[in-house]
């Protein structure tokens, strides 16, 4: 009986884990059978894209660079297609040397190539295509072709190229694209335009092709290729080609702008042109300059570290980066205000004894001039006269009359990199300095700020701009550099309409003194001789500032100064005085009086724009040597002269 009842005890527990088997595997089967649901039905699509990319690859199509173009059409910047021989590390198999050194045996890799190439290193990471050699000839693309097998991670790539046609001429106006670096890259990652950047690896980094890298860009293609399974295209399922960058138009004159380059010879400094009717850029010259093409490979250590430790600093862009005190081409600025502000009647006369004295301090003004009234002021070029005027404005209300002329403020000009340079006010000084004496303004600082002295610190453009503003009547335009842009596809070109001008409200009898003054400078003054016998009418002003301070009590003297401790030339000007078409500013480093090397550059550019002139060649050698004044020599026609090559 016990053994009977042992039994169904044991049969019980069967049944139990027999159930409980089956409800398992019946569990899952239902599990099996729902994700199969799931896979066939509800993610039937998504999966159905996905297998389709196993077997496809969606390639971009980089599209053509727009091109860069002076305003007669001269090309600046310009793409072209090339073969490269790129390295993507990471695929190699085999140390970077021993591939380099191997690819060294097809086809010629210098030791440049091979520094360029560390240096692309250094910003990249393993698993990007580097180039170890550019621009592969015919031959050399089939000589490594027939060879690719020993190559795990080398490939032959067709790239377009950046080339800049004239070399250094406008390198800081055009700029330069380089490889795109880890930082820029993230950038554009979380940009709007990611997409479009794919398969790029090329970028704007300084002047017009930064500023304008939307525009020249153009919209990426794309190929769609049916792979085999090892990733080798196979055949091409579709395709949208890209759409080439606009073009864009300057409103730069490139042979206007390597002249003066050329003018300036191996002096440093920095010129800029501007058209006072609508503030278009003429002229955008810092000296020294650069080649960019040296950037567009990526530039070798040796070609960086010469530019970039030369105590001449050619990467500086001095027009618009390089802050100078304005020192005499202040004063027609400080002679508008005094009588915009009420501070002087153009009748007013202030007696001019040689110097001044305030606090107990004298402050120096050469030679005496005698009774001198606001006209006399500017053409004979008056310290006294400023250093009184100065002293009963006070900083700030000086401040806020040159404020609106752009002094000290982003001129607004359309390429990156601008400094605001300094336009003093107490505010300015008790946010900029941190001890509490230093914070104080005190009353004798005003007085050099009336000659242009100080703190004051400006840009070429912003001088130039207050010049054309001067020139205009009180109505200033925004400087810019383009002009037009040219559609890739219909290849017109439409106008890009300029920032609207900015009347300044001044009484036109006060703006008509100061420009009059001015043209007496030329008539009557420091300039007289540099503008003798011109075929049009100009008004301008000589200035001279001091790259170090000079105490009260001692005389300067260049001799015993180091070469860039010397004072500065500057020059401002513009022409023809009854309508004028150019205002201009100028500055030789380090190079004295302004009548003598900023005034005669001035001269030469004048003769370029307004009557067609170029200077002999006997002409040219003087102005570099700083020893020319009025042309010598039989001028040229600048209608003779070929256009730059292309």
């Amino acid at each position: 009986m016990t053994k009977l009842r042992n039994v169904e005890t044991d049969l019980a527990r069967f049944r139990v884990r027999l159930v409980a088997v089956a409800l398992v595997v019946l569990l899952a089967f239902g599990l099996l059978g729902w994700r199969l649901v799931v896979l066939q039905v509800v993610r039937h699509d998504d999966l159905a894209r996905q297998a389709e990319t196993n077997r496809t690859a969606v390639v971009p199509i980089v599209p053509n660079r727009g091109e860069i173009l002076d305003r007669h059409g001269v090309v600046l910047a310009t793409s072209y297609k090339a073969y490269t021989l790129e390295i993507t590390p990471a695929r190699t198999g085999r140390p970077l040397d021993e591939t380099i050194d191997a690819i060294g045996q097809v086809v010629e890799v210098t030791a440049r190539d091979r520094r360029r190439f560390r240096r692309l290193q250094e910003d990249s990471r393993s698993f990007e295509s580097l180039p170890i050699r550019m621009r592969l000839s015919d031959e050399e693309v089939a000589r490594f072709a027939a060879q690719r097998y020993r190559f795990p991670g080398v490939d032959i790539k067709a790239r377009l190229f950046r080339t800049y046609p004239q070399g250094e001429a406008g390198a800081h106006v055009v700029g330069y694209i380089g490889r795109i670096n880890q930082r820029e890259k993230e950038r554009i990652e979380e940009s709007d335009d990611a997409a479009n950047y794919r398969g790029t690896d090329y970028i704007g980094k300084l002047g017009v092709e930064s500023s304008y890298e939307r525009v020249l860009h153009g919209t990426t293609g794309v190929e769609q290729m049916e792979t085999s399974a090892g990733g080798h295209a196979v055949r091409r399922l579709a395709s949208h080609p890209a759409t080439p960058g606009d073009s864009v138009r300057l409103s730069i004159d490139i042979r206007l702008q390597k002249l003066v380059e050329d003018l300036y010879g191996e002096r440093r400094g920095a010129l800029v042109a501007i058209d006072p009717q609508n503030g278009e850029v003429l002229a955008l010259v810092s000296k020294p300059t650069f080649d960019p093409n040296l950037f567009v490979e990526g530039i070798d250590h040796e070609s960086w570290a010469e530019l970039n430790e030369s105590i001449d600093k050619p990467l500086l862009n001095r027009a618009l980066r390089g802050t100078y005190p304005p020192g005499s081409t202040y004063k027609p600025f400080m002679g508008l205000a005094a009588l915009e502000t009420g501070k002087r009647a153009p009748g007013s006369i202030t007696l001019d004894g040689g110097s001044w004295t305030f606090g107990g301090h004298t402050f120096r003004s050469g030679h005496a001039l005698g009774p001198v009234d606001l006209y006399r002021s500017i053409v004979k070029s008056s310290n006294v006269y400023y250093y009184q005027l100065a002293n009963e404005m006070g900083v700030n209300a000086i401040h806020d009359f040159m404020k609106p002329l752009g002094f000290g403020q982003a001129s607004g000009i359309d390429i990156p990199g601008e400094t605001r340079g300094v336009l003093p006010s107490t505010e300015w000084k008790r946010t900029t300095y941190r001890r509490p004496e230093q914070q104080k303004w005190y009353a004798g600082e005003t007085i050099s700020l009336g000659i242009g002295q100080g703190y004051n610190n400006f840009t070429m453009v912003q001088l130039a701009s207050a010049t054309a503003t001067v020139a205009a009547g009180g109505v200033r335009h925004t400087p810019h550099l383009v002009k037009a842009r040219q559609d890739p596809l219909t290849q017109r070109f439409a106008d890009v309409p300029p920032p609207p001008g900015q009347n300044l409200g001044y009484n036109p009898a006060h703006v008509a003194l100061v420009q009059r003054a001015m043209v007496g400078v030329t008539q009557e003054g420091t300039s007289r001789g540099v503008f003798a016998g011109a075929p049009y009418l100009s008004g301008g002003k000589t200035g001279t500032a001091q790259a170090v301070t000079i105490g009260q009590k001692s005389r300067y003297n260049a001799s015993k100064l180091a070469e860039h401790q010397r004072d500065h030339s500057l020059y401002i000007a513009f022409a023809p005085a009854e309508r004028p078409r150019i205002a201009v500013a100028a500055i030789v480093e380090n190079a004295g009086f302004g009548a003598a090397h900023a005034a005669p550059l001035v001269r030469r550019v004048m003769d370029y724009w307004l009557a067609g002139l170029l200077p002999s060649e006997q002409d040219m050698k003087a102005v570099q040597q700083g020893q020319a004044t009025a042309p010598i020599g039989t001028p040229r026609r600048v209608s003779e002269l070929a256009a730059p090559a292309p």
